[in-house]
């Protein structure tokens, strides 16, 4: 389908962005705080605006949240026992049809032994990862542990599809170089160069247009006021609903830094054919073996230490922003995690009578202003369905991911609008490319959300419901009117520093200035 955006199908479904997008998914389960190595923060997908690059789509999935740069001395390396998974349903049925695979591998250089020092007249092994010396290139000679990825794309179900490596254009090898966390300047003197150095062109079997590959620490990309989210919005309402505010309030995880899985396929490769639904859904996971057995003498590298077994069992699940985190309910977000969207009818009462907007007009409003018109099929629009005549595709199954229409044209970074489509239409650009049509890093998720939960989508350009939302706008509009569509987090996605290329996430933080 090709992309037709009407202000009365966008409005019947950003309405339910207000309950689902307040922060970044950092611990957003019980289970998953445990393993944190495999805790995904965010999903992105979008059409690639970097010069000469038209035609192609990128996808981003971030894990290891909340990274100090700081925090070695091992550093944030994958977990070698785990499974990476970026999923593409691209028929609508709410099954995956493309699985990319990553799989993760640890050792030590100098057979097993490390960077060694004749130390005494004997040869010992460094106590540093990175050794000593300067690190400028895989393999570097001082480093003493390297990491290592394959990726597989599995065509059909994700465990009993077809599998097929993808491999590097350049030397046909199916084994990826991981650069090192940014350690710091001494370490590392030119991370940007060194990281570089990771980007690979490769090659997708029966995917004509070759593709590119990054997989490294990056600067955390997400903006939010994230503490004060969580206490209860700890900030006076007057003071996010001006527009003097906005960036005003720190950027609470701006310091912080995640693990990248970058890939970027060009749209034809990504659709169930070059002339099928140009609207793809997308999600991340990660996976666990069933069982798990500790190594009582440990060896060197992280998978020599315990032995895992049995069947994968997925412990991670991220589409659309925060709907795990504040939309499902606390005794059920280890059972999302563990979901597949086929089977997203067993949450539905979370979507259409969701708690959390609720919950945000107790604490700003006392209690006044949470939308009443139950059942939210507002929500269903854009959590389980996509919005028609922008990116909803044909006989879709509902389920909850991030959907993108490849057919729309990507904007150039400085003329995207923050707000995505919403901001476009209320200041008249012709910007829809971005959320929720897909997800850029500059489109700022919790600016809509927060306008959109208080009633301003109603109010936009001084027209009562100038975004076709009717009756199911009105209760939300009453108590603030069209201040309501200043509302804001403080924190302002667009200044976050970022790259105007693949992989597009700023260089990652260094662990010493």
């Amino acid at each position: 389908m090709k992309a037709r955006l009407t202000r009365s199908a966008l409005g019947a479904a950003l309405l339910c962005l207000a309950c689902a997008a307040q922060a970044s998914s950092h611990r957003e389960a019980p289970f998953i705080t445990t393993v944190p190595k495999v805790d995904a923060t965010d999903f992105y997908m979008f059409r690639s605006y970097e010069p000469g690059r038209d035609g192609m789509v990128t996808l981003i999935a971030n894990y290891q949240p909340l990274q100090d740069a700081y925090g070695g001395p091992n550093y944030f390396a994958m977990d070698p026992n785990a499974l990476y998974e970026i999923h593409i349903d691209n028929n609508g049925d709410a099954k995956e049809d493309l699985s990319f695979q990553f799989r993760f591998k640890n050792s030590l250089t100098n057979n097993g032994n490390g960077q060694t020092l004749t130390i005494g007249g004997q040869q010992q092994s460094t106590a540093l990862k990175q050794g000593s010396g300067t690190v400028s290139s895989p393999k570097d000679p001082n480093l003493s542990t390297i990491e290592q990825y394959s990726v597989t794309l599995v065509r059909g179900d994700r465990r009993s599809g077809k599998a097929v490596p993808i491999t590097n254009a350049a030397n046909g090898s199916a084994i990826f170089d991981k650069p090192v966390d940014n350690i710091g300047p001494k370490t590392i003197p030119n991370y940007a160069a060194y990281a570089a150095q990771h980007l690979y062109t490769v090659n997708i079997p029966d995917c004509p247009t070759p593709a590119r590959l990054f997989v490294g620490q990056r600067q955390d990309p997400f903006a939010v006021n994230l503490g004060t989210i969580f206490d209860n919005v700890n900030v006076p309402l007057s003071a996010i609903t001006s527009r003097a505010n906005i960036g005003a309030f720190p950027n609470t995880i701006g310091d912080k830094n995640v693990t990248t899985l970058a890939l970027e396929v060009h749209k034809d490769c990504l659709k169930s054919s070059p002339s099928g639904d140009d609207v793809i859904g997308g999600w991340t996971t990660a996976s666990l073996r069933q069982g798990r057995l500790l190594n009582p003498k440990p060896a060197a590298g992280l998978q020599a230490n315990e032995k895992a077994g049995g069947a994968w069992v997925q412990v991670s699940r991220l589409g659309m922003p925060l709907v795990n985190e504040l939309v499902i309910g606390l005794k059920d977000k280890d059972g999302f995690n563990a979901s597949k969207p086929k089977d997203d009818a067993q949450f539905a009462a979370y979507v259409t009578n969701p708690t959390y907007p609720q919950v945000l007009a107790n604490v700003l409003n006392g209690g006044a202003g949470a939308p009443t018109n139950f059942p939210r099929t507002d929500l269903v629009t854009t959590f389980l369905t996509g919005i028609p005549g922008v990116n909803q595709p044909k006989g879709v199954v509902a389920s909850e991911m991030l959907r993108l229409n490849t057919a729309t044209a990507p904007v150039a970074f400085a003329q995207q609008n923050r707000l995505g489509i919403v901001g476009s239409i209320r200041d008249g650009g012709t910007d829809f490319a971005g959320f929720p049509n897909g997800r850029r890093p500059k489109d700022d998720v919790v600016d809509v959300a927060l306008v959109a939960m208080m009633g301003g989508l109603c109010m936009a350009n001084g027209t009562t419901n100038a975004f076709g939302f009717g009756a199911a706008c009105t209760p939300a509009a009453v108590p603030l009117g069209a201040t309501s569509l200043e509302f804001h987090d403080g924190v302002d996605q667009a200044t976050v520093p970022l790259l105007p290329g693949f992989p597009y996430l700023n260089t990652p933080i260094p662990g010493a200035k």
